[in-house]
């Protein structure tokens, strides 16, 4: 595509313009050392081929002015045609020239060929600091004829990485390169769009209905490219599909591409490609658990038995003889993870802990570790047996040990759970409340995708940046989310009692409608002010030592100056006396070594 891209911008150029004679390929090879010469504006035209298409106007108009006042500082360079002279360099010095009133204008006379012209006028432009990034992504893909990426980059004074980022931006189709022109689109964005071929991108597009959404893109690319460091096999597997061959090499992962997603990061922009792989993977799996005799556990339960991607997984071990339990009918031991004190650390970033804290914290899970792991060691000395689970998004597996969990009353299908009974076990009338329940779980999934979205949706705005004040619908959300995520339950109860009112009876919908309707600030103001003493930083920090600790105390003092003062009286009679015992002790010392100096 980007030979023929070049192939039409060389012969457009060539048909519109009478031949020269062959010269030498040197860009600006003249015959002489070319003189400044003063020429009529009206002699001189733009060059239509030009590939710069975009004039910043108020830019123009400062130029303008500028050379009204001192005139054309640097010659714009030109070259001879039949009716007059054609620009190759200075066509913003030109415009803004015209627009100055100027009748003449400095300029250098050359002599190119057509090629050298293109050349001359796309480094020259390149070398802008406005240039407009698709204009810059064709001009770049045009020198691909010529040279390599690594030389282009010596030539514009850009990272390799940088110049193949323009290259695949020049394969965005025209409809996605307006938004980038716009600045709707960020060119991280249009890069990562530039990833999939022309028609996938047309289908993309058309998807937006003709609105820029920066959110819906990204969860297009989302859905469309995927991490070949957590792919399901082998990425240097060159036989699992011969035609592609292996991952590490393929023109499809973006590290092949200029490290588009970061540096080494391997994805994969070619779902169908992708998924063949992840079928292929599946189906040496299924096989391999037989021969092995290794109990194959998917993770399907009631609730996601009917979900299109898991009935196929049945299917296919149904094919080839493995039996297909609901993971709740089983008892699964997973391989433990042995803590480390960095684990402990991550995991109560969110507290004020000290490193003895944290190490009891990591002495009692290294003592549930011991326990596991003994579990694990022993698991077929009781029942269990070796087992496979699969994860059914991604098809990566894990080794666990796995046996049927038993029933209270083995007398068969009666007496197990409605829940854990296969429809086939049930009457029509269980089979309706199935129905039931389950409709009722995919309605509580499509909500929590809905919500999501939303989110998604929101933080995409510039809705944080809003310079207005809260409205109380605003004030309500942010008095809920403290209360319900900051206010542990204990606290609930000894401080915010009747923080909703009367909500035994309420369902979620009317208990909002009613704190929304009773609302007063003053709520709010307690709960800041509650948490406001509740996430100090103890232990090793002080208000001498932490910024929140010292916003904290110089807060208090307004308040409660004298409470604050008598406890301070308190520690500086303390500190007194201690300071005057070292001073004495220090006081001794030095006279017993001026006794030794003697």
């Amino acid at each position: 595509m980007e030979a023929q891209t070049k192939q039409r911008v060389t012969s457009k150029r060539s048909s519109k313009q009478p031949s020269k004679p062959k010269q030498s390929k040197t860009v600006g090879k003249v015959d002489g050392v070319p003189q400044i010469q003063m020429l009529e504006i009206r002699s001189v035209s733009p060059d239509p081929l030009q590939p710069r298409k975009t004039f910043d106007e108020p830019s123009l108009q400062n130029l303008a002015q500028s050379i009204a006042e001192h005139g054309v500082l640097q010659p714009i360079t030109v070259r001879k045609c039949d009716d007059g002279y054609i620009i190759v360099m200075g066509e913003r010095r030109f415009r803004a020239s015209k627009l100055a009133g100027l009748t003449t204008i400095p300029a250098m006379v050359r002599d190119y060929v057509d090629t050298e012209v293109l050349e001359v006028q796309i480094i020259e432009n390149l070398q802008r600091k406005d240039v407009e990034p698709t204009e810059e992504a064709e001009a770049i893909q045009f020198l691909l004829d010529r040279y390599e990426p690594g030389e282009i980059a010596k030539r514009l004074g850009r990272s390799e990485n940088y110049i193949r980022q323009r290259i695949k931006l020049a394969g965005l189709i025209e409809g996605f390169k307006a938004f980038v022109r716009t600045g709707e689109m960020t060119i991280s964005l249009g890069v990562a769009v530039a990833l999939f071929e022309p028609g996938e991108q047309q289908m993309m597009l058309e998807s937006l209905e003709g609105e820029y959404q920066g959110h819906r893109i990204k969860r297009m690319i989302e859905s469309r490219t995927y991490d070949l460091t957590k792919a399901c096999f082998d990425v240097t597997d060159k036989s699992l599909v011969t035609k592609a061959g292996a991952c590490t090499i393929c023109p499809f992962n973006a590290a092949n591409q200029g490290n588009l997603f970061g540096e080494g990061k391997m994805v994969c922009t070619r779902t169908s490609c992708f998924e063949n792989k992840k079928t292929k993977a599946f189906i040496q799996l299924l096989k391999r658990v037989k021969k092995e005799g290794l109990k194959l556990v998917p993770n399907i339960n009631t609730y996601n038995i009917d979900v299109e991607r898991n009935q196929w997984i049945l299917a296919q071990m149904e094919k080839q003889g493995l039996s297909s339990p609901l993971i709740e009918e089983l008892d699964i031991l997973k391989k433990p993870i042995k803590p480390t004190l960095e684990a402990i650390r991550e995991k109560y970033s969110h507290c004020d802990h000290t490193e003895e804290v944290l190490g009891k914290f990591l002495t009692e899970a290294m003592e549930s570790y011991a326990e596991e792991m003994e579990a694990w060691d022993n698991a077929m000395d009781h029942g269990f047996e070796k087992g496979v689970f699969l994860h059914t998004g991604t098809y990566l597996t894990q080794t666990i040990f796995v046996k049927f969990r038993e029933e209270a009353d083995s007398g068969g299908s009666a007496a197990k759970s409605l829940e854990k009974r296969k429809m086939a076990e049930c009457t029509p009338e269980e089979q309706i409340i199935k129905i039931n329940m389950r409709e009722l779980r995919k309605k509580h999934i499509e909500n929590n995708k809905m919500f999501k979205e939303v989110v998604d949706a929101i933080r995409e705005t510039d809705y944080i940046n809003r310079n207005k004040p809260l409205t109380k619908d605003e004030m309500v959300a942010i008095t809920i989310t403290l209360f319900e995520n900051n206010i542990g339950w204990n606290d609930q109860r000894e401080h915010f009692g009747d923080f909703f009112g009367e909500d035994s009876k309420l369902s979620r919908k009317e208990l909002l409608d009613q704190f929304k309707q009773n609302f007063k600030k003053e709520t709010l103001y307690k709960l800041l002010r509650f948490l406001l003493t509740r996430q100090v930083h103890l232990g090793e920090s002080n208000h001498t030592n932490d910024l929140t600790n010292k916003s904290f105390y110089e807060a208090m003092q307004s308040f409660y100056k004298d409470n604050i003062s008598a406890i301070e009286e308190t520690y500086v009679e303390s500190r007194q006396k201690r300071e005057a015992r070292i001073k004495e002790r220090i006081t001794e010392l030095e006279k017993q070594a001026k006794v030794i100096e003697d």
